[in-house]
């Protein structure tokens, strides 16, 4: 699980990510608002940890603009700012929780833990089987209908397929990819990843040429849409 910490406090933000890695989250650390954005933008996250006073761009700014691209992702505001007006409007721009500082750890760690795993739980339910265009894929039995019709999909190509249609819409890393799919210990080509997504699109696309499911973003990563979601 990627948590991304947003917080220009070091003392906070370091004792947080220390603690966080304890758990056993991958954690990535941004300073304001500007550099939260950018990272937001080409990376993928089960969980933002944000600050509210931040430099140049405030933690309701980025919220908002966090829940114009992504509905889904988990948000949590660690804030100074306690009054019952703060609280509301962070809940209003969408955050899923709001814990303010200074903060039991024990506290935060479950419920990022509690967060993390109800978000979980819903990918799973959504997605033991998903239907695009006139594909479609079961996640559990790793049958798929595509375009030359029924086949049998591999446990590395129903990982990665899970993986893309899980963050649709959402650019996903070669990095990260390879992390999720291949594991810490082994690193495949990155090659390896262009091959299978050459390989989605031949079994799922009317014309692999022209792809509309699967997309290549040439040098950042991979993405996969919907037209008719």
């Amino acid at each position: 699980m990627r948590i991304l910490l947003v917080e220009d406090e070091d003392q906070i933000r370091k004792l947080v990510k220390m603690n966080l890695q304890l758990e056993g989250y991958e954690v990535v650390e941004a300073i304001d608002g500007p550099q939260a954005l950018n990272i937001i933008n080409s990376q993928h996250f089960d969980l933002i940890l944000l600050d509210i006073m931040l430099p140049e761009i405030n933690g309701y700014q980025i919220c908002e603009q966090i829940r114009l691209r992504n509905k889904k992702v988990g948000i949590i505001f660690l804030s100074a700012r306690d009054s019952t007006e703060d609280r509301i409007l962070g809940l209003k721009l969408g955050a899923d929780d709001y814990i303010t500082k200074p903060f039991n750890l024990e506290e935060l760690l479950l419920r990022v833990q509690n967060l993390v795993k109800r978000s979980s739980e819903e990918k799973k339910t959504q997605l033991d089987t998903y239907t695009f265009g006139k594909n479609k894929i079961n996640f559990a039995t790793y049958e798929a209908e595509g375009t030359e019709g029924h086949f049998t999909l591999t446990n590395k190509e129903v990982m990665l397929l899970q993986m893309l249609i899980e963050h649709k819409n959402e650019v996903i890393s070669r990095n990260q990819i390879l992390q999720n799919v291949w594991g810490y210990d082994v690193y495949p080509s990155t090659r390896t990843i262009d091959n299978f997504i050459m390989a989605f699109r031949k079994y799922f696309e009317a014309d692999p040429k022209e792809p509309k499911f699967f997309h290549s973003i040439r040098g950042v990563g991979y993405k996969f849409t919907n037209p008719e979601e």
